[in-house]
């Protein structure tokens, strides 16, 4: 049976240990010795090696006492975002606050407080469950650094439950799209900007020529764009010889991303040959998309165990990346849940008691779907 104050406990002991992205080294070994505790062998993948961010993901095997057809992992990040230093907690109102002027580290740590909880359930109740993964990773906030470089031979499982969603528990993100980052530089002609700007080329008007020419913002309900970076200039009587721009796109629709992206890349081509520029253009697929129905399996095993704790199934499409994008990608068809958690990335951030722990309820009750529905033959049981 879960223990809500345990759980409470717990989610308000991991956000007072720092890990801003990069610096997730002290929540990591606490992660791996809870773990050893509980008495399973957690793993540290190289990652963090790989990713240069100074820590790497946990993978935790927990052995099944049947055998099911669908082996399930549970995944949540470790690191926050900034101010994420010196958290203290408060509870008012029924909510988990901030104290200071940080942020509370919901994101994700009430994910992994679910987790922890579950696994503790598990244990001592006994539960009937197939085997089961944990991976806790590192360095999502800044590019989801540590699910793209984990050691892929170690993940065994063929359906994922991420917990990374705002929004309450119950809501289920069938949607989430692939993004494409855009990085080009243009070359002008540097030239005194008061004697001679006529026999200079201002990659600062090549620029924004292209940009003008982008559609940017909400292309359509599946689809995003936008400019965030532009680097450029060395003084204001100089005709600006380079500038640096760095953009995205995303889409839930695989062909409507490459139509945007093909955009941005012709209007940076035809402003640039307009004044007779050069323009050199790097795109990379950040993560993959991924599309779930109401009627996978996938989508059923967990709609029945969200009615099953008395809450409201809430489908949804997201235009954000998340780990789940990445699992996805490696053929684990990962579904990413709403946790509760509210105002994430600003120091007004909350989550309520009680969401906190339905998602604890929703996860135990996840695997006694699973558990139930997934079950192999008796001859094939362990």
């Amino acid at each position: 049976m879960l223990n809500e104050q345990r759980l409470i406990t717990q989610f308000m002991e991991l956000v007072q240990i720092d890990s801003e992205s990069g610096s997730e080294r002290q929540i990591v070994d606490y992660l791996k010795q809870l773990f050893i505790d509980l008495g399973y062998k957690p793993i540290e993948d190289n990652a963090g090696t790989n990713a240069e961010i100074g820590a790497g993901n946990i993978i935790v095997n927990i052995a099944g006492n049947i055998k099911t057809d669908k082996k399930l992992l549970f995944t949540a990040h470790v690191d926050t975002v900034t101010p994420g230093k010196g958290i203290i907690p408060e509870v008012r109102d029924g909510y988990i606050y901030s104290k200071g002027k940080t942020i509370l580290g919901g994101d994700d740590k009430a994910g992994v407080s679910a987790i922890i909880e579950l696994v503790r359930v598990l244990k001592e109740e006994n539960v009937t469950h197939g085997d089961l993964q944990i991976v806790l990773t590192v360095g999502e906030e800044i590019g989801l650094l540590g699910s793209k470089n984990i050691d892929q031979k170690l993940l065994d499982a063929n359906m994922g439950i991420a917990l990374d969603s705002n929004g309450d528990v119950g809501r289920i993100v069938l949607q989430g799209p692939v993004q494409v980052s855009i990085d080009a530089t243009i070359e002008g002609k540097s030239a005194h900007a008061g004697i001679s700007p006529e026999s200079g080329i201002s990659a600062i008007e090549v620029m924004a020529d292209a940009i003008v020419a982008m559609p940017l913002g909400r292309i359509d309900q599946d689809t995003t764009a936008n400019i965030g970076i532009v680097q450029g200039g060395l003084a204001t009587n100089i005709v600006c010889e380079t500038v640096n721009i760095k953009g995205e796109a995303r889409s839930i629709v695989r062909e409507k991303l490459e139509r945007q992206v093909a955009t941005m890349k012709q209007a940076l081509e035809l402003a640039a040959n307009k004044r007779n520029a050069k323009v050199q253009i790097v795109t990379n697929e950040e993560y993959p998309e991924f599309n779930f129905q109401v009627d996978d399996l996938e989508v059923q095993l967990v709609s029945e165990a969200v009615n099953n704790i008395g809450v409201t199934c809430d489908y949804v499409s997201s235009g954000g990346g998340s780990d789940a994008n990445i699992f996805n990608g490696y053929g684990i068809k990962t579904i990413n849940l709403g946790i509760g958690m509210e105002n994430i990335h600003t120091c007004d951030e909350r989550i309520a008691i009680e969401q906190l722990q339905q998602i604890a309820k929703l996860l135990i009750e996840i695997v006694n779907v699973v558990a139930r529905k997934t079950k192999l033959n008796s001859t094939n049981n362990i």
